[in-house]
């Protein structure tokens, strides 16, 4: 029972944090305004074996578990939560390498992934294939020892920024046991990339439409067998969930922090606003929800390291009830300073931007409900 973080685990949040208060908080006001990717920044971060987090250490990762991976990702959240957030699709991207691909393809792409060299994206929606994944529709078609793809992936994060694009192909039948998972590199022929989308958060970075027009993949580049990527895909997701929770807990942190300095020097009525009850009893609430949040990611990540059978449930229950309780937290914090809030200056209001779309992707927040109901309907029978 994980109630107490032991030394290491507190020396590896620390290590993010201080990362964080350094390298990533100052910027993140500019990058979010400047449309900024911070490659640069990442790849510092990938110095301190947070480009690999879980990744065996055989290809240079730092075999660390989804426990750690959750404190890191919170702690680095509050410094600016999309720089967090991308750095986690990137870690998700490269377990899936790891976890299913063979010794070649771990050792080709590996060392690089885990220095950030190379960045990854993960490609699974599609225009019309978003919560319905499975009825995905971008097809790959054998050709000798290639596969020659055709379709489209949306809201792909770091697309066209990025080195590799780990893609969930249709090369069977329908439904989920027709999909297969390929490793395409970013420059092949026939891969191009839509405009940048305007987003309400995120800005820090790009999301691009993934364009497959005849573009030649080797077969060699498909991890594991055909007809297992939808596996491979939901697999990633689990721990993409606890991840995406992480962020969203640490973004609140960080908005919660900005409330109490400001209620510390804001005066109203004679009084600092800390003074007042009823927004004291506010932040109280604030922070109970946010320790409860907590308290469950920690309990849904040690579930995945130990590969619970429940692990897939509880990583559902966690992102809808962090990514929820992180938006909500944020946003009150914005109420509490007034119209400073809603300036950007204070940074409150780039959280609440950024922390939105949370309870969209990994799986929207109303896909968790159905994850969970089903897994207890099914228990019940």
């Amino acid at each position: 029972m994980q109630f107490a973080l032991n030394e290491d685990q507190i020396a590896v949040r620390d290590m993010a944090r201080a990362f964080a208060a350094e390298k990533i908080a100052p910027h993140a006001l500019e990058w979010d305004e400047k449309k900024h990717f911070p490659v640069d920044v990442m790849r510092e971060a990938a110095g301190l074996g947070i480009g690999g987090i879980y990744i065996k250490d055989d290809v240079g990762g730092s075999a660390m578990t989804r426990f750690d991976a959750a404190l890191i990702f919170e702690a680095l959240a509050t410094g600016c939560p999309t720089t967090s957030a991308f750095i986690s699709i990137h870690n998700m991207v490269s377990w899936m390498i790891d976890a299913y691909g063979n010794d070649t393809q771990r050792h080709t792409w590996l060392p690089k992934l885990c220095t950030m060299e190379l960045i990854a994206s993960y490609c699974l929606t599609e225009p019309g294939a978003g919560s319905d994944a499975a009825a995905l529709r971008t097809r790959a078609v054998r050709d000798g020892d290639h596969y020659v793809l055709n379709g489209q992936k949306q809201f792909i994060s770091g697309a066209g920024s990025t080195d590799l694009l780990v893609a969930m192909v249709r090369t069977g039948g329908d439904g989920p046991g027709g999909v297969s998972t390929v490793v395409v590199d970013g420059k092949t022929p026939g891969v191009s990339f839509g405009a940048n989308e305007r987003k309400m958060g995120w800005n820090a970075q790009p999301t691009r439409a993934v364009i497959f027009e005849n573009a030649r993949v080797p077969v060699a580049n498909r991890l594991g067998e055909e007809g297992i990527g939808f596996k491979i895909a939901m697999a990633g997701l689990d721990g993409g969930r606890l991840n995406i929770a992480a962020c969203s807990l640490g973004g609140a942190q960080s908005a919660l922090d900005k409330a109490l300095a400001y209620m510390r020097d804001r005066k109203a009525f004679g009084k600092r606003l800390d003074e007042f009850q009823a927004l004291q009893f506010k932040i109280a609430d604030m922070a109970t929800e946010l320790e409860a949040a907590r308290t469950f990611l920690w309990r849904a990540a040690a579930a995945l390291d130990r590969k619970d059978p429940d692990a897939s449930m509880l990583c559902a229950m966690a992102k809808r009830f962090g990514t929820d309780v992180g938006f909500e937290v944020a946003n009150q914090a914005l109420q509490l300073h007034g119209g400073y809030g809603y300036l950007s200056e204070y940074g409150v209001e780039k959280i609440v931007r950024d922390l939105r779309v949370h309870q969209i992707l990994e799986g929207t927040n109303e896909i968790m409900r159905l994850i969970v109901s089903r897994k207890l309907i099914e228990g019940a029978r």
